[in-house]
Formats: C-alpha cells, sequence, structure tokens
C-alpha cells in the first residue's frame, strides 16, 4: 500500500469565478493556498480532513454526479447559514433512517454536497462497551 500524507479533491470547473465564488464566499470554506494568475488561477480550500482544489477550467463538467460529504457540528445552523448566503440547499437536514442528519445542496457543475451531522448517539460517535 502506498503511503498517503495528504489528499485533495481535484474541481475543473466550467465557470471558475462561480466555484471560487459558491466555495469560498457562500459556502465559506477556509483558503488553504492559492496559486497562478488570472481566471483560471488555483485555490484549495481547507475540507475537514482533506482539500478541494479548484483550478483551471473544463469545456464541460468534469465530474458530474460527483458528490462531497461534508461533516458538520450543526446541520441546522448549516442550513441557515448556507440559505441566508443564497445557496441553493435541496433538502434541509432529515434525520435518515441510518441515523445521520443530512442536507442536500447544488454546487456548481452538477456537483452535490451532503452535509452531515453526527448525532451524539449515533454509532460512528458512540460505541458502547468501548
Amino acid at each position: 500500500m502506498v503511503h498517503v500524507l495528504s489528499s485533495r479533491v481535484l474541481l475543473r470547473p466550467t465557470d471558475p469565478e462561480e466555484a471560487r465564488d459558491f466555495y469560498g464566499r457562500r459556502v465559506g470554506l477556509a483558503v488553504q493556498r492559492e496559486f497562478g494568475t488570472g481566471p483560471e488561477r488555483g485555490t484549495v480550500y481547507f475540507l475537514g480532513g482533506g482539500f478541494l482544489e479548484v483550478s483551471g477550467r473544463s469545456e464541460r463538467p468534469s465530474a458530474p454526479g460527483l458528490r462531497l460529504w461534508l461533516q458538520v457540528a450543526d446541520a441546522a445552523e448549516a442550513h441557515r447559514e448556507l440559505a441566508d448566503r443564497g445557496v441553493d440547499v435541496l433538502r434541509a437536514p432529515v434525520r435518515e433512517p441510518w441515523g445521520l442528519i443530512e442536507m442536500w445542496v447544488a454546487a456548481p457543475d452538477d456537483v452535490r454536497l451532503c452535509v452531515v451531522q453526527i448525532p451524539d448517539d449515533h454509532p460512528l460517535r458512540y460505541r458502547p462497551g468501548i
């Protein structure tokens, strides 16, 4: 197995300015670094334990159907913040049968964000007897 030290998701948007506006201003991801110049310059955002790089340009959406899973502390608060910033919330937070609280958001280029809250009593957070 290759020893992976870091990882990131690479997006090549059809409209780089729209993508940077969405991920940076509307979603509010913090910038880890920027590189290059001009409209197709690169911006790398912190994404929890990984990174999201938005750079270059694609004629067509490079990853239609891509889904990003973003864990947050409070899905209801994330819903309010994103809606206030004009983000297209496809579905408000709902507790799913598997116990997670999930909200779905539309991003540029047919990317979807699953914004997830793990409740205190969920097995991902709590394991009795351990």
